[in-house]
């Protein structure tokens, strides 16, 4: 059985940090499944669920990825992934929404409710608050499953939702059928 593990690297952004983190694990033999990288701030977040090969271990892998010099000040963590590698059908995106206004809190959880009200599951989130002139303009970004009988009513309720908070919201369907 193989040994899965979660690879979480937080540390500075800057240029040539993805291509330094994967190609050391391509070089150790490590398989990538599910990968994030973001930018986060002045900062850079890279998080894996990988499968290493029978003669890596946890800290191994470890100080091998902390000696890269593009991670000499990183918070680098290996650790046991004891989830299933494999996405329920939940996981598996129908919609694309990118919803753009004015920045205010609270924005993110009013949008997230609707969601859970039509057992919609975010697959993905990402939010960037961009200076601008007047109102900082902020751009929200939510990959999600909704299921089949909920689309039109939790779609709707999204639009709405956006309207009373000011912000444009537009969407499209994921094309699911194989390729």
């Amino acid at each position: 059985m193989p040994t899965i593990v979660l690879v979480s690297i937080i540390c500075p952004d800057r240029v040539g940090l993805v291509s330094a983190i994967s190609g050391l694990l391509y070089d150790l033999g490590v398989n990538l499944g599910d990968t994030t990288f973001a930018v986060l701030g002045g900062g850079a977040e890279f998080t894996a669920v990988c499968e290493l090969p029978d003669s890596l271990d946890l800290e191994e892998l470890k100080k091998e990825l902390s000696g890269l010099d593009e991670l000499h000040d990183a918070d680098v963590t290996v650790t046991n992934f004891n989830l299933s590698p494999i996405h329920a059908e939940s996981a598996h995106i129908t919609h694309r929404i990118v919803l753009q206004g004015g920045d205010r809190p609270g924005l993110i959880a009013r949008l997230c409710e609707v969601f859970g009200q039509f057992n919609a599951n975010i697959v993905r989130l990402n939010s960037d608050s961009m200076p601008g002139e007047g109102d900082d303009q902020y751009e929200i970004r939510i990959a999600v499953w909704i299921p089949p009988d909920s689309v039109k009513s939790c779609l709707a309720i999204v639009a709405n939702t956006a309207g009373e908070l000011r912000m444009k919201c537009r969407w499209h369907e994921v094309d699911s059928s194989p390729s």
